[in-house]
């Protein structure tokens, strides 16, 4: 394993402020029920795992180069986290309100179920890790099935645009939906990048035969 590059710690750098400042905003609004504040806090800063781990997709060379480990490993460490921190988020609700109710999705009427768009997302995260947990069984279509995770970022989004505490400073507004308008972008940018990679391959199997 390489050693982590000046980018790569100034990359670190970065994210560990991103969390604080998170924490800065959480912990500075007057609160009196502490169940409130974990939740909250599981609720970002688990979304801003996931949003970093789906950032981070199209650049496998550049992770490996300034981390000086597999991408997979980076982007393994954002997942998990970002994994267990929205699953405490409803658990974390559902104690201090005691009522498990906050687990079951409500689809109708739809701006209600907009509203509660996290409940439905925690279901699609687990199925979009399932997918890679699946990925030799299902070679052909785990990919799509991981690909759930750009839907459990958007139902998160609007869920705390919506009803999100947090979302009503200015700070966490900006920082969260421009990492979700990011994570489109990466989005786009992985796509063009495989069309590329295919046209590419497909011209060099066509000068081949030509030969």
């Amino acid at each position: 394993m390489a050693p982590t590059t000046r980018a790569g710690a100034l990359f670190a750098a970065v994210i560990l402020a991103l969390y604080a400042l998170v924490a800065a905003v959480v912990l500075t609004e007057p609160a009196d029920d502490p169940f409130n504040v974990i939740a909250r806090l599981a609720a970002l800063w688990g979304f801003l795992a996931l949003g970093i781990a789906t950032l981070l997709t199209p650049f496998l060379r550049e992770i490996m180069k300034i981390f000086g480990r597999s991408f997979l490993s980076v982007h393994h460490t954002f997942a998990a986290v970002g994994l267990l921190l929205p699953t405490l988020h409803p658990v974390v609700i559902a104690i201090g309100a005691m009522n498990p109710a906050v687990f079951i999705p409500i689809f109708s009427p739809w701006d209600r179920f907009w509203a509660l768009a996290g409940r439905p997302a925690l279901y699609l995260l687990y199925i979009a890790f399932a997918g890679v947990l699946l990925r030799k069984y299902i070679p052909k279509y785990w990919r799509w099935v991981h690909g759930l995770m750009y839907a459990v970022l958007l139902f998160a989004v609007v869920h705390g645009n919506l009803i999100g505490t947090d979302f009503e400073n200015p700070i966490i507004w900006v920082l969260f939906n421009t990492l979700f308008a990011l994570t489109v972008a990466a989005f786009v940018l992985k796509r063009w990048r495989m069309r590329q990679k295919k046209r590419g391959a497909g011209g060099s199997s066509g000068s081949t035969e030509r030969r």
